[in-house]
């Protein structure tokens, strides 16, 4: 065997102060405690960049704002205290009660100390945000994939097109205002040899977005199962199904 195979596997944390390696018997308290001095220690040492900071399930978020983001994950990546060198992932949260609409979230990993940090910004709908691209290659198809879902705009960036959806596509998935079923739908034709694409319409029988169930929504037909099920006032009326009774046949209820 290999020496690299005798070699103890390291337990890798989801948490900035490694609070999930079980071999450390430290208390959540404890924990907790470290990393709350941790984040206190970050704030102070990003000297105003950073917004303040949440301690969620024994994991950090930084918050900053579009003006503070390079610095924060400048300072972040270079530090030889932290080194954060990897930018794992970008994504966004929507919420449209909200004036500033967005959170675009930066998730970073330290290889080197075992250890990640996120990092939020709120961005109203019309705020740029500006590319890290020029501090994580990564960043490229991460901040593509945001601008795909959200619309969220990154300055600076230097092919920023949709990545996900297809060419000419309306709109941006993963906001809320975005419908469930979409603006077109593609098919495949076989008039004319190729995929089309077409309004939506809703083909499927009993598909009725309400507050019911699409099984709730029928009125007039009973699926195998549902034989001793209570009939909603709104859904199916049961038939009588007991091989045992009426000779084996099937008879409707009147």
């Amino acid at each position: 065997m290999s020496p690299a195979a005798l070699r103890p596997r390291r337990l890798w944390s989801t948490a900035y102060c490694s609070s999930r390696k079980k071999s450390s018997g430290r208390t959540h308290a404890l924990l907790a405690e470290e990393l709350k001095q941790k984040a206190d220690s970050l704030i102070e040492a990003l000297d105003g960049d950073a917004e303040g900071y949440v301690i969620y399930k024994d994991e950090l978020t930084l918050n900053a704002t579009a003006k503070t983001l390079h610095s924060v994950l400048k300072f972040l990546r270079d530090s030889q205290e932290h080194q954060f060198t990897i930018l794992v992932d970008i994504t966004a949260a929507d919420y449209p009660e909200r004036p500033e609409r967005f959170d675009v979230v930066y998730n970073l990993l330290s290889i080197r100390k075992n250890e990640r940090i996120r990092i939020k910004l709120p961005i109203s709908e019309d705020q740029i945000v500006p590319s890290a691209t020029g501090l994580f290659s990564t960043a490229g198809w991460l901040e593509r994939e945001v601008w795909d879902m959200y619309g969220i705009p990154f300055s600076g960036h230097p092919d920023l097109r949709r990545i996900l959806t297809d060419y000419g596509f309306e709109g941006h998935p993963l906001r809320k205002d975005f419908p469930l079923t979409g603006y077109v739908e593609v098919r495949y034709d076989e008039e004319k040899k190729r995929v089309v694409y077409e309004p939506v319409t809703l083909t499927q029988d009993f598909r009725r977005f309400d507050f019911l169930s699409p099984w709730e929504g029928m009125t007039d037909i009973q699926l195998p199962g549902d034989e001793k099920a209570v009939c909603p006032p709104h859904g199916w009326h049961p038939a009588v199904k007991d091989p045992l009774k009426n000779g084996g046949e099937n008879h409707g209820s009147d």
